[in-house]
């Protein structure tokens, strides 16, 4: 909360010019358990290898692999050209707008974390919405939502690697339960956009 407060006062992060982020203060309180004695036994500390041993690593992981791909998928430019892959979408018919984003947002978040694929895509989507000349709510609610249909593989969301990583769930069960959710999901959705979502956000008016 430090690190940088306001303009004014950009707090003790200024002191490495930049080059502290949320990482280096996990880091640093994850080494002070190492140091603190925890005051049970002489010599004993907060944290030993013992009990990190202990911890999830799995489940760090895979949780880490979902927002690393999004992060490498940025800086790698990957990004851009998924942007002028979606280009595709200026020639949709109206009706197949929702669809054709939700099962894109959909299958995309399979791989990395739901929050890093609305992240990722929702910028590009108000882009796409403003060169159509739609409104954008149209393109940004069917991808924000279909992000959340992550319910095929362990690294779509930290609920499903917590699942995952019990040893009672196999990726082949995610799927056999999953694919039928994601499938109702996205027709409910194709199905209530250009209806009851035009009636609620208004996105067959005019565009703002």
């Amino acid at each position: 909360m430090t690190r940088s407060i306001t303009d004014d006062i950009p707090g003790w992060g200024a002191l490495f010019k930049g080059r502290a982020g949320d990482g280096t203060v996990s880091v640093m309180m994850a080494t002070l358990l190492f140091i603190i004695p925890n005051k049970k036994q002489k010599g004993e500390k907060l944290m030993d290898w013992n009990e990190c041993k202990k911890l999830p690593w799995n489940i760090i992981l895979l949780l880490g692999a979902g927002f690393a791909i999004a992060d490498g998928v940025r800086s790698s430019g990957l990004a851009d050209v998924l942007s002028e892959t979606l280009g595709f979408l200026e020639e949709v018919p109206y009706l197949a707008i929702a669809p054709a984003v939700c099962i894109i947002s959909g299958t995309i978040t399979e791989f990395t974390s739901n929050n890093a694929t609305t992240t990722l895509l929702v910028p590009l989507l108000i882009q796409i919405a403003k060169t159509m000349g739609v409104h954008p709510l149209l393109l940004m609610v069917p991808g924000a939502i279909g992000a959340q249909f992550a319910f095929l593989l362990p690294t779509g969301t930290p609920s499903n690697i917590v699942g995952f990583t019990t040893g009672h769930i196999e990726i082949t069960d995610m799927i056999k339960v999953g694919l039928p959710l994601k499938i109702a999901g996205i027709a409910i959705l194709s199905l209530l956009m250009p209806t009851l979502g035009a009636y609620v956000l208004g996105t067959n008016g005019k565009v703002p």
